[in-house]
């Protein structure tokens, strides 16, 4: 069995930190209305008393070679953001990856003490001890500590700037830690 990539967006795919005007070098624009972010924005044009308006896209920026990248990984790829079915509906075809499976996030939120980032419960409730690794702009150090505590298998945490994006040295952070994963003996 390999291990899971748990695959956030904005952040690792979508370097959305990055100057405002200028995307990083590779990605390409995209102006998305998904029907959350559609919902959202009609919520916030209401609230500002300009209901007839139209909403307006979500700027994102992908880097096409992305999806080929993560296929080439040795890892089952899971989709672990906000955009959860969202992501393989908009996202999967820019970026020429199929359908992935997608973690659906308790509503409502957990909100776990500590600095726990909110996901991560329910990441490791996902992974049931699979072996996995996630990417996130958010994990932090009380991520580490709470998955060593509450997950039996292997897991790597790997922060990716939401300045830059996935870069070469993640994809090679990535490929190294499954590469030096255990192998299990065949079963008989």
């Amino acid at each position: 069995m390999r291990p899971l990539l748990l695959i956030d967006v904005d952040g690792p795919l979508n370097p959305y930190a990055a100057k405002p005007h200028r995307r990083p070098e590779g990605y390409t624009t995209h102006r998305l209305l998904t029907p959350r972010w559609e919902a959202a924005e009609r919520r916030r044009l209401t609230a500002y008393g300009l209901p007839d308006r139209p909403a307006k896209p979500l700027r994102v920026w992908l880097n096409p070679e992305h999806g080929p990248s993560l296929t080439a990984l040795p890892f089952d790829l899971v989709w672990a953001t906000t955009w959860e079915h969202e992501a393989d509906d908009f996202l999967a075809p820019l970026l020429g990856l199929p359908a992935l499976p997608v973690i659906t996030w308790s509503e409502p939120r957990q909100q776990p003490a500590d600095g726990v980032f909110w996901k991560t419960p329910d990441i490791v409730t996902w992974a049931r001890g699979r072996p996995f690794a996630w990417i996130d702009d958010q994990i932090t150090a009380a991520d580490h500590a709470w998955v060593r505590t509450h997950h039996a298998g292997p897991a790597l945490l790997h922060h990716v700037d939401p300045r830059t994006g996935l870069t070469t040295a993640d994809f090679t952070t990535l490929a190294a830690w499954a590469a030096g994963l255990p192998s299990r003996p065949p079963e008989r």
